[in-house]
């Protein structure tokens, strides 16, 4: 009986250990990757997600503009993603033993005037991720073009703390949020502003862009972050009572 318990208890291990293994198996996912902005990146600053000059958001040169199937109407902005070009594939222009984590950045559109496997390669519903050219470089050679990959959605590393870039007009905050750890993709954004105890859900206007309707002038501002795996992060007093649109804010705190 206890040798028969001993086998029953080895094979559930064996089980629940390859159930796990396989789990783990099927975070990468299947796309294909091209470039674009140069060999300097200067092309890619700017873009879909509203972020202005990359490096000083936090990004660098490390970034990805994604299909319509990833970019999932902005909510994926600041999401990073692990990359390695998938060489059983494409052995011939991959480069083996790499890989690169890319933060999405901007919006790769469809070409429905070109065929999805031959120039559309951002046409619904392909997963496809347009890198930058330095990033494509580190895991595949130039000539290239495109290749095939292997992705998956992983965590973000960031230096310092969450920013805030406030633009609008005085009913009217716009406020992009960037250089956010963690997860990277935010979920919903609160705003208080001092003279008031309660916090307002911001809606997200476009891409990392996050609004506010009412009247904050004059007021120190506080705002509440969450991420999309759930995790929560508030910073107090980001911006002084006398912020002018236009100016941006680097809180101390980070998921």
């Amino acid at each position: 009986m206890e040798r028969l318990n001993l086998f029953t208890s080895f094979v559930l291990f064996l089980v629940l250990f390859t159930t796990k293994f396989s789990v783990a198996l099927a975070v990468w996912l299947q796309a294909h990757a091209t470039f674009y902005g140069g060999s300097d990146a200067s092309g890619t600053m700017g873009g879909a997600c509203g972020y202005g000059n990359l490096n000083t958001d936090g990004y660098g040169i490390k970034t990805a503009a994604l299909s319509t199937a990833l970019f999932n109407d902005g909510k994926s902005c600041g999401g990073c993603y692990q990359i390695v070009c998938d060489a059983t594939k494409d052995p011939q222009w991959c480069l083996k033993g790499t890989s690169i984590t890319i933060t999405a950045t901007n919006f790769c559109p469809p070409n429905y005037a070109l065929p999805s496997n031959n120039g559309g390669w951002c046409n619904p519903p392909l997963p496809h991720f347009d890198m930058s050219q330095p990033a494509f470089q580190t895991i595949a050679l130039y000539k290239a073009g495109i290749v095939p990959i292997l992705y998956r959605k992983v965590g973000c590393k960031r230096s310092g703390g969450i920013r805030f870039t406030i633009s609008g007009k005085d009913y009217f905050e716009l406020v992009l949020i960037s250089n956010v750890g963690g997860a990277g993709d935010i979920s919903s954004v609160w705003i208080q502003g001092s003279n008031s105890n309660q916090w307002e859900t911001m809606s997200r206007n476009w891409g990392a862009n996050w609004q506010s309707l009412s009247y904050l002038n004059s007021q120190s501002l506080s705002f509440r972050v969450q991420s999309s795996d759930g995790r929560i992060v508030t910073a107090l007093n980001v911006a002084p009572s006398n912020w002018q649109f236009g100016q941006s804010f680097t809180s101390n705190v980070q998921f």
